[in-house]
């Protein structure tokens, strides 16, 4: 008897074969990123343009205000414009990759209702629009080394290394608030705060090497700190160093939120096409 084609249902066969079937539905990944990045730049200047000016307006303003007016440090002779954007980088990255992210099941609402497919895959497809933007923004950090007559190091190679890193940051809290955006809709008003408020309590427009040594550490359980000081190592070379201890413990956050995330996402998941 021929059983090759014989189909077997049993009971959690989906959750026993759902990290396999996301390999199974990579092009459904593909599909939605690349839909996501036509959706953003296809017909439209302000979509590439708003990539370039947000991150370099607000390298302007905090130059000014943290630079200027409060006369903080800049990371040894490295440039004070160079090190906000080199802080600026990270931080766009992961504030648009958490926005995207937590807001991609409810933009989904159709297709998640209608075909079975892991849905880990949304999210993680619309941090695609994110790397997209982060590569645009990339654009100005060389013409501000050209500016500023500062060369790289070897450090700037193990970049994708921090990129990497700023994805898992935002990824896990993402998961985990857009798990509870398909139940809870009031949390796509706190989105906005999260990020403004993120902004000004990380190291964006200042060295975190400002916070003094008893604080050091606890600052570091922003996860973001660990990204940033990390760009900044990579970019900035020897003009900048990464407080280890803090480094490590923003690795723990981020693996911490990680685990909480895909976590949640895969509790609430079975219900998501019933709540949507």
């Amino acid at each position: 008897m021929n059983t090759s084609n014989t189909l077997i249902i049993e009971p959690g066969l989906a959750d026993k074969h759902y990290w396999r079937d996301l390999w199974h539905y990579r092009e459904l990944f593909f599909v939605l990123a690349w839909r996501d990045v036509s959706v953003r730049y296809k017909q439209t200047v302000i979509g590439l343009a708003w990539a370039l000016i947000q991150p370099l307006a607000t390298m302007l303003v905090f130059t000014v205000i943290f630079g200027k007016v409060a006369k903080l440090p800049s990371e040894g002779i490295a440039p004070y414009p160079l090190m906000v954007y080199a802080g600026l980088l990270p931080w766009h990255l992961f504030a648009t990759s958490l926005t995207g992210a937590s807001g991609s099941l409810i933009g989904n609402a159709n297709l998640i209702s209608k075909v079975y497919f892991p849905r880990l895959i949304v999210p993680t497809s619309a941090v695609v629009v994110a790397f997209v933007d982060f590569i645009v923004s990339f654009v100005i950090l060389f013409g501000l080394m050209i500016w500023f007559q500062y060369m790289p190091s070897w450090q700037i190679l193990t970049l994708p290394f921090f990129i990497f890193m700023a994805f898992l940051a935002s990824l896990g809290p993402g998961l985990w608030i857009t798990a509870l955006n398909v139940k809870f809709r009031d949390f796509r008003y706190i989105i906005p705060f999260i990020v403004q408020f993120g902004l000004y309590v990380s190291p964006v427009g200042f060295s975190s090497s400002v916070v003094s040594e008893e604080w050091r550490l606890l600052y570091s359980l922003n996860p973001v700190v660990g990204v940033i000081d990390g760009f900044r190592w990579a970019i900035l070379g020897g003009e900048s160093n990464i407080y280890l201890p803090g480094f490590a413990l923003s690795w723990g956050v981020i693996a911490f939120f990680l685990w909480l995330g895909v976590r949640q996402f895969r509790k609430m998941e079975k219900s998501f096409a019933d709540l949507i």
